[in-house]
């Protein structure tokens, strides 16, 4: 056997070796072996059946099997011996002949080995970049309550239907009714939208369904049916308005309060100002906070100079995806993924460096925290602790979801350690001019 080293350069190596048939035969008769004590053939006891018709049937496999395990193995002991680190895993070259596979044979194999970069990243207080914040304004603070108001509003009847309204209705066909459908004024179309805009209770009138409501999964869901069931139906429905309804912003009220903020903590309209304020600058420091992380992912990716093997890389994602996505997924996804795959470098180098770790704590209490995010996104801020313990434990059964929130839990540990090495300089600015920054 020989194994020659060819380094393409500081990330690429192309290993080949070459086989005698010496090399693998020891493997290819064990293979042989296996197969015959399990070969159940017609006409011979199990374990009985001669040596040659084995080998006649299942040589080609047993070649095959023996020379990739010997290959395998020399791989294996190559990187480990070297001292690699490599990313992902050996690809057969491209410059690879093609093999004549045959017993006893001597064969050469080419692989592409792609290295991870030795990354040696000091921070320091000379490492400066700037935090944002956001100021806040009274334009902002009346926008914000607004929105509340409007999250915790109600639809109420209307006496008639404006633009953004919806109508309750009857719709009638000979020997076919539905009742009780909701119509969304603005997904009303063509001429029917004169008869729906301004409907009132009682109101009675043709439609022509199809050309009125032309997408056909909610036309079929706003009539109960199959959508399969839509091409052979009469399109015209006698249509009755049994009322119109308005959405209505909930008014400043006790009730309001106790549903946003939780009972009892904002009873003055003062007090909801204030505690609107409070939120509206706590979203800013969010945002803000969330703007110098990815800046500081930038600015250590950067000062890293990582460099990867592309090329390898490219082909590795193909090889290892080939069902998911073609060569030009991969091109067009791939200057995301390198972002991705650089500052996982980066953070990795880091957490050594800074002798971080991530724990089984700091990952549950990450999973509470993505929990309570839930709840808030449907508007329940104040979940009992013992709901939240109950949906973090459901998440850490799935190996995927924690392998996630161990990454998120790096992230912010890593993200953290470096603000307190570096030099941070405060900016106030204007909310369109952040979201206006690249």
């Amino acid at each position: 056997m020989e194994i020659t080293k060819n380094q393409v350069d500081d990330l690429n190596i192309e290993l080949t070796i070459a086989l005698k048939g010496d090399d693998y035969a020891e493997q290819e008769k064990k293979r042989l072996a296996a197969y015959r004590r399990n070969a159940d053939f017609k006409g011979f006891r199990k374990g009985m059946v001669p040596a040659q018709l084995v080998k006649r049937v299942y040589g080609d496999q047993a070649l095959v099997e023996a020379v990739n395990s010997v290959l395998s193995e020399q791989l294996d002991k190559f990187i480990k011996d070297n001292d690699l680190h490599i990313l992902g895993e050996p690809l057969a070259s491209e410059s690879q002949k093609e093999i004549e596979w045959k017993d006893g044979a001597d064969m050469e194999f080419k692989f592409d080995i792609g290295l991870s970069p030795e990354i040696n990243l000091d921070v320091t207080s000379a490492d400066k970049l700037t935090l944002y914040r956001i100021k806040p304004t009274d334009e902002a603070r009346d926008a914000m309550k607004k929105n509340l108001l409007n999250q915790y509003g109600d639809f109420q009847e209307t006496e008639s239907a404006g633009e953004n309204d919806y109508v309750i209705v009857d719709f009638k066909q000979e020997g076919k009714t539905v009742e009780g459908a909701y119509v969304s004024i603005d997904k009303v179309e063509g001429e029917a939208r004169e008869k729906f805009l301004g409907s009132k209770a009682g109101d009675s009138f043709d439609v022509d369904v199809a050309a009125t409501f032309t997408n056909e999964t909610d036309r079929a869901s706003m009539l109960r049916l199959k959508k399969d069931e839509l091409a052979g139906l009469d399109p015209v429905w006698n249509a009755t308005i049994v009322n119109a309804k308005t959405f209505v912003p909930a008014e400043e009220s006790q009730e309001t309060y106790d549903k946003i903020f939780g009972k009892d903590v904002v009873k003055t309209p003062e007090e909801f100002d204030a505690k609107v304020a409070e939120r509206l600058e706590n979203n800013y420091r969010q945002e803000s906070d969330y703007r110098l992380s990815r800046d500081l992912r930038n600015y250590l990716v950067d000062k890293a100079g990582v460099k990867v093997p592309e090329a390898f890389l490219k082909r590795w994602l193909l090889e290892n995806n080939s069902e998911k996505y073609t060569k030009e997924d991969i091109e067009k996804e791939f200057d995301g993924f390198l972002a991705d795959f650089r500052w996982q470098l980066v953070r990795g180098s880091l957490m050594k460096k800074l002798d971080l770790k991530v724990e089984d704590k700091d990952i549950h209490e990450a999973a509470k925290a993505y929990a309570a995010y839930q709840y808030a996104m449907y508007g329940m801020g104040n979940v009992p602790e013992q709901i939240l313990v109950d949906a973090a434990n459901e998440m850490l059964h799935d190996e995927r979801r924690v392998r996630d929130l161990a990454e998120n839990v790096e992230n912010e540990k890593v993200i953290a350690a470096v603000k307190e090495v570096v030099t941070l300089e405060e900016k106030e600015i204007s909310e369109t001019a952040f979201r206006d920054l690249k």
